[in-house]
């Protein structure tokens, strides 16, 4: 291979890093090694990508490549280091990482402490309240169930007066590293310990309250102290409440959902509210102050004089507490014209006199006297 340049072979610069020496090395040793890759010409093209990169790599043999070529670095023998086969690799200690890459190996990975503290798992709960109760605010009490460190052995899992002791067979990493060797070379991986299950610890004399756990299943019940203008679907956290954590750990926290109930007088959408109030049709035409129900109370609406089917009005500050501030939001309420469904002969034609007093004319005789009115006022 005298004749090839090895930068072109390995498809790097003259000016490339070492990094990106290794790295064009490891994929393009991946693309053509034999055993993987069974095309023809795959085996030469995967020699002479070792042989390039067993000069490169060093520092040495790479100063005298680029100044005499491969004849300065060309000892008689191939890049496999004195004609070793393709299974030995011989000199290439970085290969053994490619497969890792291939069959998930973890020589490199780092694995947290077994015996090490670890925070609580966080739980989730949720709380079903009233209308009004999420508008004024409420102190309640919520019971649930989770795991809180054992008091009878303090959370090591040992009976009292023992203690766990530290796992043999993997020195207490919780882990084992498998070396396998095949016509790929050194594959490295890493295992749970069979013998500790991953806890790098080993309890000989389970406690008989949580029989070797460290932990036990509890009911806990906390004060809850809903606050005035709680949104549906809002989640609030509770720290501490959660899962009790492993080896002295923190526990978690406990987040609670709050679902509202609707209620039959009023719509929320975040916060204001929305009513409806029917109202007459004199009252509309004429005019009048009338009571209007809030979520804080009955209050005092004025009705002015020619006020249309469906008009809005805005009551301030009678919606729903802001729930980081002061105040609250506004109340909106739509009233409603009703037409009555059946009058006296009185109350007909006083109505027909009104029609009359406008310069109108009606014929309640030709068509439904109500229905007429009605389309009269649409």
């Amino acid at each position: 291979m005298a004749q090839e340049d090895y930068y072109n072979v390995l498809g790097v610069n003259r000016n490339a890093s070492d990094k990106e020496i290794n790295s064009a090395y490891r994929k393009l040793a991946k693309k053509y090694h034999p055993d993987i890759n069974h095309e023809p010409g795959a085996e030469e093209k995967y020699k002479k990508i070792n042989e390039a990169y067993e000069v490169l790599h060093d520092q040495q043999k790479r100063a005298q490549y680029d100044q005499f070529g491969s004849a300065g670095v060309n000892n008689g023998q191939s890049g496999f280091g004195g004609g070793q086969g393709y299974g030995d690799f011989g000199g290439f200690g970085d290969f053994g990482d490619i497969f890792n890459d291939f069959f998930g190996g973890g020589t490199g990975q780092r694995r947290a402490d077994p015996t090490a503290p670890t925070r609580g798992e966080d739980l989730d709960y949720t709380l079903t309240i009233d209308f009004m109760d999420a508008i004024t605010g409420k102190k309640t009490q919520v019971s649930y169930t989770r795991s809180e460190t054992c008091s009878t052995c303090n959370g090591s899992g040992a009976e009292k007066g023992t203690h766990p002791i530290t796992c043999d067979k993997c020195n207490g990493t919780g882990y084992m590293t498998i070396t396998q060797k095949s016509m790929l070379g050194v594959i490295r991986r890493q295992t749970t310990c069979d013998k500790c299950n991953g806890r790098g610890t080993i309890i000989q004399h389970p406690c008989q309250t949580c029989h070797g756990k460290g932990v036990i299943d509890s009911k806990n019940t906390i004060e809850v102290n809903i606050p005035a203008g709680i949104d549906n679907g809002q989640q609030l956290r509770y720290e501490g409440q959660g899962e009790a954590g492993k080896n002295g750990g923190a526990y978690g926290d406990l987040y609670i959902s709050y679902r509202i109930k609707p209620s039959k007088e009023f719509k929320r959408e975040g916060t204001t509210i929305y009513t409806t109030v029917p109202i007459s049709f004199a009252q509309a035409t004429l005019g009048d102050e009338i009571n209007v129900k809030t979520v804080h109370g009955d209050k005092k609406l004025k009705i002015p004089a020619g006020t249309q089917p469906n008009k809005k009005f805005t009551i301030r500050d009678e919606g729903v507490p802001y729930l980081r501030g002061n105040g609250n939001g506004d109340q909106v309420t739509t009233v409603e014209v009703q037409i009555p469904k059946s009058i006296n002969e009185k109350q007909k034609q006083a109505l027909v006199d009104f029609v009359k007093a406008g310069g109108g004319s009606i014929t309640p005789q030709e068509k439904g006297f109500f229905e007429r009115l009605k389309d009269k006022l649409q």
